[in-house]
């Protein structure tokens, strides 16, 4: 079975309570320890990319990040969806056949640029011409930013989504998404749903927000964060040794 194949399969029939839980590596070494730990996937993060290669969220060179992104997946055998912001003005053509070379299975593509709503119904021609040039060969996950940019109107968010799943989302990610309003995304949502997790227990478990309704949980650079934390207490100690 090819690997898109097997990513699109582990979307299917999840029971309530145990989504699709995919950490974010930033670098082959973080993808290793990933894929040791059992997890069956993994979704990069571009802001934890951006930061390991000194760049700021957003404005990782397109050529950086493919790179990136092929170092990760051929780093290991599971499967590897990649966060490509906005697209880095390539055509859809382009955009595929790059991510192919890469080896990714998948895609998060987000609806906003530079912090403003895009056009939904603009941005599902162009997701629909990227689901076009990817045939079955991609896993598109389409980002949702109404709640981090727009007015955090569920509803707008529900109509968006619907957009981009008839334009052939295979997925949709209403990142910033208040736990509370879930539910009611998950009942407005045809198709998988992908909610932000934390690593600091602030928020819900992966487990709760299956319970709620998530089809998968992405945890953005939250893991390279935790890390980075790791890493300055221990260079912190060691430095007054």
């Amino acid at each position: 079975m090819r690997k898109v194949e097997v990513f699109r399969a582990l979307h299917r029939s999840r029971l309530p309570g145990d989504p699709l839980v995919l950490p974010g590596p930033w670098d082959a070494l973080s993808a290793r320890v990933c894929e040791e730990a059992g997890f069956p996937a993994l979704a990069t993060p571009s802001a934890g990319i951006a930061a390991a290669l000194g760049h700021q969220d957003g404005s990782t060179p397109a050529d950086e990040m493919f790179a990136a992104v092929a170092r990760i997946s051929g780093a290991v055998r599971i499967p590897v969806s990649a966060d490509l912001e906005g697209g880095y003005g390539l055509t859809p053509k382009e955009l595929v056949e790059r991510l192919l070379e890469a080896g990714a299975v998948g895609c998060n593509l987000e609806d906003s640029r530079r912090g403003v709503l895009k056009d939904p119904h603009e941005h599902a021609e162009w997701l629909a011409e990227v689901r076009y040039a990817a045939g079955d060969q991609l896993f598109v996950n389409a980002r949702v930013d109404t709640f981090s940019y727009g007015d955090g109107d569920p509803e707008r968010a529900i109509e968006r989504a619907a957009l981009y799943v008839a334009a052939g989302a295979d997925c949709v990610y209403p990142i910033g998404a208040p736990v509370g309003v879930l539910p009611l995304l998950r009942s407005g949502i045809q198709g998988p749903v992908n909610m932000f997790g934390r690593l600091d227990g602030e928020g819900p478990s992966p487990t709760e927000l299956g319970e709620l309704g998530a089809t998968r949980v992405t945890f953005g650079p939250g893991l390279q964060r935790w890390a980075a934390l790791a890493l300055q207490g221990k260079a912190t100690e060691l430095r007054k040794q």
